[in-house]
C-alpha cells in the first residue's frame, strides 16, 4: 500500500513547523526526520485552526 497524499499544502507545513519551532530540523532533515510527537502536534494544530476558522465563518453567515 503506497503512501497517501497529503492534504495540507507544503507552504501550510512549513508555516505549522515555524511556528512549532522545528523547521529547522525539516530544513535538515526533510519531513522524515521530524519526531512523532512533533507531527502529532502539527496535526493538532491544524485542526485547531480549521475549527477556528469554521466558527468564524458560522458567525459571519448568522449575523
Amino acid at each position: 500500500m503506497g503512501r497517501r497524499r497529503g492534504i495540507m499544502s507544503y507552504q501550510f507545513k512549513e508555516e505549522l513547523a515555524k511556528d512549532l519551532g522545528f523547521y529547522d530540523v525539516v530544513q535538515r532533515e526533510g519531513w522524515g526526520g521530524i519526531r512523532s510527537k512533533d507531527a502529532g502536534n502539527m496535526v493538532k494544530r491544524a485542526v485547531e485552526r480549521a475549527q477556528s476558522q469554521l466558527a468564524s465563518r458560522n458567525n459571519t453567515t448568522n449575523s
